[in-house]
């Protein structure tokens, strides 16, 4: 009862995000209930992303998180423009260079060839929530290095030259900011957040690109669908 009535005023907007619910004392009179059953409603509430509790300052509404869906195959900008997202892409570095181990294993290529280096910042709303370093191999006529990424994706600039993305792997692990990331996403460094790594094969199952996406989980969640036939996770333990 509780959890859904200020679950259902939080959706409309009568609670407006980051404004503060009353204290518990005044929400338990108010509902009828114990401290107690108030807590499990808020706790719930938490859980589902609605507010944050914050020991000695009081409970708050949450910014709506946007969402990155894993069975989906596009890229991460695309994603978030398809849900009414505003991006906007920073551009903090674009050039070709030898690749460092982990990318070049993924690309099943020597670490000496140079290849595209692409990193890159999106905002949503103007506020940083995703850093992405991408790495991909410059396919025959198409100059990667030289291609505006401002405004458009790897993807968008494959298929325009006739590449086409046959199917993606994904791995996802908890991380925190190291000191380089939290700089360019104007972090502190050590803050808890999702570390997404994509390998995107072509039609020949040869990988044509990796991307690591550092995502901050005060602004996005991830989330996925479960069907009889379709997309299958698994779980595994971290060394």
């Amino acid at each position: 009862m509780i959890a859904d009535d200020l679950t259902t005023k939080i959706r409309a907007g009568e609670l407006a995000p980051g404004s503060m619910l009353p204290p518990q004392k005044v929400l338990s009179s108010r509902y009828g209930v114990t401290l107690v059953t108030l807590r499990q409603a808020l706790q719930q509430l938490e859980n589902e992303g609605l507010v944050s509790q914050e020991p000695g300052r009081g409970t708050f509404i949450a910014s709506p998180r946007s969402t990155y869906h894993l069975n989906s195959l596009r890229g991460l900008a695309e994603d978030l423009k398809a849900q009414g997202q505003t991006v906007t892409t920073l551009i903090v570095g674009q050039s070709t260079q030898r690749p460092p181990v982990w990318a070049a294993t993924a690309l099943a290529i020597p670490a000496t060839r140079r290849i595209l280096r692409l990193e890159r910042v999106r905002l949503l709303s103007g506020r940083p929530a995703v850093h992405q370093l991408s790495w991909a191999p410059q396919p025959p006529g198409l100059a990667l290095a030289d291609e505006d990424f401002s405004n458009a994706s790897l993807y968008a600039a494959f298929a325009e030259h006739g590449i086409v993305v046959h199917r993606a792997t994904e791995v996802l692990r908890p991380g925190v900011l190291d000191e380089h990331i939290a700089a360019v996403m104007h972090q502190e460094v050590g803050v808890p957040v999702f570390v997404s790594e994509r390998v995107t094969y072509g039609l020949d199952n040869r990988p044509i690109l990796v991307d690591r996406a550092t995502i901050l989980g005060t602004m996005m969640e991830i989330r996925t669908e479960r069907g009889a036939a379709g997309m299958s996770m698994q779980w595994s333990r971290q060394p």
